[in-house]
């Protein structure tokens, strides 16, 4: 059976798993808990708890598991699992990675640990970006691994931009090194972002000290239409105003 528990700080919602896991308690208690997520209009933090009371699931309740994780993908923020089961444990890190939020596991002792971490997960989007008016150019600026609401706040941005001008003349990406993508979800989103954006700006310029910022042009360049460049981190001005110029324009003092 699953139960909720209540004894969480605000904002994180807590689910205990006990003997066996049906259909009937995802639709008994997890379908309510998104279904006032949504119609609240919050996201969902969740700590999973499998104590050592718990037995097993049951094959229809890991496919109601499937579809609710794929109804609600974007309204989880995170899931933090609490357990000592071996098996629990050795699956949920290669499958963190399907997941549409960010999954971490810890032991039971470890519980308030769990929650202190759903309680610190940044709300909103991990980048920070502008639009620089004067050159028409996006500077986004990575630190963290990409999310989908990254990609989400993105669009926005330069879909408000596009409202009243026919193009983007670039978008400039800063970032130390490459720190790749939370999970599937956000790689689907910068999939989805390129494809729906990539007619609509000019270049994009990757100022990064990385092996994937290098391969990265190379690759792009045959799928889509922006012209694509490297720079090197501390090249940020160089990056702009090459975004900034006209179409086959070399990099800033060539030609």
């Amino acid at each position: 059976m699953l139960e909720r528990v209540q004894d969480t700080p605000s904002g994180v919602d807590a689910v205990k798993a006990i003997g066996t896991v049906s259909k009937h308690d995802y639709e008994a208690v997890i379908e309510p808990l998104v279904d006032d997520a949504r119609r609240e209009g919050r996201r969902i933090r969740l700590l999973w708890e499998c104590g050592p009371g718990f037995r097993s699931f049951t094959p229809a309740a890991g496919w109601e598991d499937l579809k609710v994780g794929i109804r609600a993908m974007r309204l989880f923020e995170g899931c933090a699992v609490v357990t000592d089961i071996r098996w629990i444990r050795k699956w949920t890190g290669p499958a963190s990675f399907l997941m549409p939020c960010p999954v971490r596991v810890f032991g039971v002792r470890e519980r308030e640990e769990a929650l202190d971490w759903l309680v610190s997960l940044p709300e909103g989007p991990g980048v920070s970006h502008q639009v620089l008016p004067e050159s028409g150019v996006l500077l986004v600026e990575v630190e963290q691994p990409l999310r989908a609401q990254d990609f989400d706040t993105l669009a926005r941005t330069v879909g408000n931009w596009l409202k009243t001008h026919d193009a983007l003349a670039g978008i400039v990406v800063h970032a130390r090194a490459f720190p790749g993508w939370e999970n599937i979800g956000g790689l689907l989103r910068h999939i989805r972002f390129v494809r729906d954006h990539h007619r609509e700006v000019g270049k994009v310029a990757l100022a990064a000290d990385s092996r994937f910022a290098g391969l990265a042009p190379h690759v792009v360049n045959r799928f889509v239409q922006s012209e694509v460049r490297q720079f090197g981190y501390a090249e940020l001005d160089d990056a702009v105003a090459w975004a900034a110029g006209p179409p086959g324009r070399g990099p800033a003092g060539t030609d």
